[in-house]
C-alpha cells in the first residue's frame, strides 16, 4: 500500500502573519475507502487514483524597502550669516578670591604737577567829585579805579559782586564837608552793616570805616547815602583824592 504525499513548498524569505496572501491551486491525492476485512484472503484492488483541488494558502514575502543614505545626500551648502544676539542670561555668582599675582615693575616718573590754583579778588576805587544827597537813598558811584581784578567791582553801579565765597575785609574813606552832616552806609545786598557818621562842623576832617564781612557767590557791597532833615554830603576838590572805598579777599570758602 502506498500513500499519497502532500508536498507543501517552503519560503526562504521572512514572512510575516499580517503581510497580504495569495491563494493557489494545489492538487492532492485522495484515497479510496479499502476493504480491511473480508471472507476472502484475496487481496482487495488497489485504490484509484482521483485528483482534488482545494485553495491553500501562502502568505506573501513582506518586503522592507531600505534607502541608501549615501546616494541621496547632496552637496555641502554655503556657510550662513551670523543670527542676531540671544538675550543676555542671568549673571553669575561671584567666584572666589584668586591666587594674589606677582610684584609688577616699577613704573616710569611722572610729569610734574600743578600747584593748587589760588584764586584773587580785590578793589580799590575812588571819587574824584564832590556828592550831595539829592534822594532818599543814593548809591555812592565812584569815577576812578586804582585796582580793579577781573572787574568785580562795578564802576557803572558802584556795587562789588561777589564771584568767590570767602571772608571779605573792606574799608571806607571819605572826607566830611564844612557844617554838613555825613550818613553813609556800607551795604551788604539790602542790609545795612555799618555806618560812617560825622556831624556838621566848621571844620572838615577825614573820616573811615572798616569791616570783614562773608560773602556768598552773587552777594552785593556798596556804599549809600540818604536825604535827612539836614544836607547830606561828601567833599572831595579836583586835585587830591579824598573819597576812596577798598575791598579784598582775605580766605576763599565753600558756598
Amino acid at each position: 500500500m502506498y500513500f499519497p504525499v502532500v508536498v507543501i513548498l517552503t519560503s526562504l524569505v521572512s514572512v510575516d502573519t499580517s503581510a497580504p496572501r495569495t491563494f493557489l491551486w494545489q492538487e492532492v491525492g485522495n484515497p479510496s475507502c479499502v476493504r480491511c476485512c473480508g471472507a476472502s484472503d484475496e487481496p482487495a484492488e488497489p485504490p484509484k487514483k482521483s485528483r482534488v483541488k482545494e485553495y491553500v494558502v501562502h502568505p506573501m514575502p513582506r518586503v522592507q524597502p531600505r534607502i541608501e543614505m549615501s546616494i541621496l545626500k547632496g552637496d555641502k551648502g554655503e556657510l550662513g550669516g551670523k543670527g542676531p544676539p540671544g538675550v543676555s542670561g542671568k549673571e553669575g555668582e561671584r567666584g572666589s578670591q584668586g591666587s594674589q599675582g606677582f610684584k609688577g615693575q616699577k613704573g616710569h616718573t611722572g610729569p610734574p604737577g600743578y600747584s593748587c590754583k589760588i584764586q584773587y579778588s580785590a578793589f580799590s576805587v575812588a571819587r574824584r567829585k564832590s556828592l550831595h544827597s539829592t534822594e532818599y537813598y543814593q548809591t555812592v558811584v565812584f569815577d576812578t579805579a586804582f585796582v580793579n581784578l577781573y572787574d568785580h567791582f562795578n564802576m557803572f553801579s558802584g556795587t562789588f559782586v561777589c564771584y568767590i565765597p570767602g571772608i571779605y575785609f573792606f574799608n571806607l574813606n571819605v572826607h566830611t564837608w564844612n557844617l554838613k552832616e555825613t550818613y553813609l552806609h556800607i551795604m551788604k545786598n539790602n542790609e545795612e552793616t555799618v555806618i560812617l557818621y560825622a556831624q556838621p562842623s566848621d571844620r572838615s576832617i577825614m573820616q573811615s570805616q572798616s569791616l570783614m564781612l562773608q560773602l556768598k557767590e552773587k552777594d552785593e557791597v556798596y556804599v549809600r547815602m540818604f536825604k535827612r532833615e539836614r544836607e547830606n554830603a561828601i567833599y572831595n576838590d579836583e586835585t587830591d583824592v579824598y573819597i576812596i572805598f577798598n575791598g579784598h579777599l582775605i580766605k576763599e570758602m565753600d558756598d
